[in-house]
């Protein structure tokens, strides 16, 4: 039987971990809380979650388990414990399936070197690795280059072991020819030490070492060791300055962007190590139940643990609710802080929005874009209860500033892309004196959907920009023109406001006397959104060219002695009314009619108002 609500109250409200099972006893979804019986509640309040997925999970919940612990740091560790042990559907769960190429150091040889790897999943704790690089290549050209700046042994394990002489990379100064006994342990680690923080992005510490060193050759006259470092110096400054993406944060970095659309996310990781981008990966998940900020802290405790490398700093889209914790678990597994937030400003926020950027282009490569709009339109029909699929979508807005002009639009999408030829602007006339939202509504959908009817041209789905009074004369002239088949919504924004940022969106049906609130990550919103926007932009833009066009002709009608004859010959001549206000007096009597009176006139007058024509023709 599905769970019954009412057992809620009897959960403990203490922090800990809630396993949602389904009628065979299979765990669904794992999940923590600092208030376990609060937080399960959210899940059966209709309406309180607006995730796509949690409908479908909580259809299938027979029973939920809950584990109480004594701190919000071991509800975490015991989610990703058992996240990694159950794999429930509607979990976040790393795959391990992929295969990474790195760079690995042995440091349990008795002479350390790098070798190119490849693993699967997290790699093993015995050596130092870095990466993963984003190609074999880009794997390659790096430790080409660490052979030719660092003379490590290049040599396997079983040809050091037999080897008595030195090989050719020894003449060539590109090993220091441990196998011969021609450098002591300690020189030999010294150039390891070097290596270690070349791949760590270090280089400014390895250039000062070499400088140093070099100096120190010179002045004991070791003029052709001390000619091997600069050789060595030069390569490294050669790379630094070749180096495509760079950033002067000169720290380890990771930047962790995300996208989601619906109940699918991509998760990108880009690793900078000394402020250069060094590798990156990417993960996608389906199904996805977590909100963004559980999310991301699955994927920290996941991702996150030895021998995979941890920075200094792992930079979000998000806040997360428990960074303390967060922090706190991975302090105890490094040993080290790392530092876990969201910037805001400068260069770390850049780095962020390239991580981002990245995400969604991810994403998008991967997926079909007229299947998700498919997805998404059939989605819409669903949540919004429409008797049809909304192939054809036009979206009505009007545009009234400081009550001039009143201007109106209608933007069309089929199948969920834009139908730019459908487009339509409309330049209004009853709405008086004084500004009337609702009377400019009623004549724009009286005017569409009046000829509409006669073309046999409607669309699927009409979406009006305001609210429930404007759903309402929607409906009103739909019904006087006897139009049915038409669905009908009222898309209202927070507030009135059309700038962007705004999370609360209030969706008003025919016939529902609340508001449909969907979740600011849902595709239907993203879509309906996106539409209602074209719409308002369109509508702008008709407006401030038609405010323009009425300046400039008002403009020329005040001046004294210029009469429509004239003022046509102007504008023709001259093609616009700043260029008439610019022309010399020698360009204005090359104009046919244009009397000494007239120039005297037009200059005089143009001049005094030109900074009031410039605010108005904004």
């Amino acid at each position: 039987m599905p769970f019954d609500p009412k057992k809620n109250s009897l959960l403990p409200a203490l922090p800990g971990v809630y396993l949602m099972k389904d009628s065979h006893g299979e765990i669904l979804y794992v999940g923590k809380a600092k208030n376990l019986r609060q937080r399960v509640k959210q899940y059966f309040v209709p309406g309180r979650d607006g995730r796509l997925m949690v409908p479908f999970l909580v259809a299938k919940i027979d029973q939920i388990d809950t584990i109480v612990v004594t701190s919000e740091k071991e509800a975490l560790l015991l989610e990703n414990n058992l996240i990694k042990q159950h794999k429930p559907r509607y979990n976040a769960l790393l795959k391990d399936d992929k295969s990474y190429i790195a760079l690995k150091i042995n440091l349990n040889d008795a002479w350390p070197t790098v070798k190119l790897v490849r693993y699967r999943g997290s790699p093993e704790p015995d050596g130092l690795y870095f990466g993963p690089y984003t190609s074999a290549q880009a794997a390659r050209q790096t430790l080409e280059l660490l052979n030719r700046l660092f003379p490590l042994r290049q040599c396997s394990d079983q040809e050091l072991a037999r080897r008595t002489r030195p090989c050719l990379l020894y003449q060539m100064k590109r090993c220091a020819g441990p196998c011969a006994g021609k450098c002591t342990k300690e020189e030999y680690d010294h150039h390891l030490q070097r290596t270690i923080k070349f791949l760590k992005g270090q280089d400014k510490e390895v250039l000062k070492d070499l400088y140093e060193e070099m100096d120190r050759l010179s002045e004991n006259l070791e003029f052709e060791k001390a000619g091997q470092i600069l050789r060595s110096i030069q390569h490294i400054e050669k790379t630094i300055e070749t180096q495509n993406v760079d950033r002067p944060l000169g720290i380890d970095a990771d930047a962790i962007g995300l996208y989601r659309y619906g109940e699918q996310v991509m998760v990108a990781l880009l690793i900078f190590r000394g402020g250069r981008l060094i590798g990156s990966r990417h993960y996608d998940f389906e199904h996805i139940v977590e909100e963004d900020h559980e999310l991301l802290s699955s994927f920290l405790m996941q991702h996150y643990e030895v021998p995979v490398e941890a920075p200094s700093e792992i930079f979000l889209p998000i806040a997360l609710k428990d960074r303390d914790s967060v922090e706190e678990v991975l302090f105890s597994r490094y040993k080290h802080k790392v530092l876990v937030h969201a910037p805001q400003r400068g260069e770390k926020k850049a780095i962020l929005d390239m991580a981002q950027t990245n995400a969604e282009a991810l994403f998008k490569s991967q997926q079909n874009e007229e299947a998700l709009l498919e997805r998404t339109l059939l989605e819409m029909q669903e949540v919004l209860h429409f008797a049809r699929y909304p192939s054809r979508i036009e979206c009505i807005d009007t545009s009234n500033i400081s009550g001039t002009e009143p201007v109106a639009s209608m933007v069309a999408f089929t199948d969920g892309f834009k139908d730019s030829k459908r487009y339509r602007t409309y330049r209004l006339k009853s709405t008086g004196q004084q500004p009337d939202d609702y009377a400019a509504m009623r004549e724009v959908l009286m005017r569409r959907y009046k000829r509409a009817k006669e073309e046999d041209d409607l669309p699927d789905l009409l979406i009006v920009d305001g609210g429930k009074g404007q759903l309402n004369i929607a409906l009103e002239v739909l019904e006087e023109l006897n139009i049915t088949g038409v669905e009908i919504m009222g898309l209202a924004k927070e507030l009135g406001r059309h700038d962007k940022g705004m999370s609360e969106e209030k969706i008003f049906l025919r016939g529902r006397k609340e508001p449909v609130l969907l979740t600011g990550k849902s595709p239907v919103l993203l879509l309906l959104q996106k539409i209602r926007d074209e719409a308002h932009r369109v509508a702008i833009s008709f407006h401030r060219k038609r405010r323009s066009k009425r300046t400039v002709r008002s403009a020329l009608d005040d001046i004294p002695g210029i009469g429509p004859a004239k003022r046509r010959a102007l504008l023709t001549h001259f093609g616009s009314l700043k260029k008439v206000q610019e022309a010399s007096a020698d360009e204005l009597r090359a104009v046919k009619g244009i009397t000494e009176a007239n120039i005297s006139t037009l200059q005089t007058f143009l001049h005094e108002k030109s900074s009031k024509l410039k605010r108005l023709s904004f």
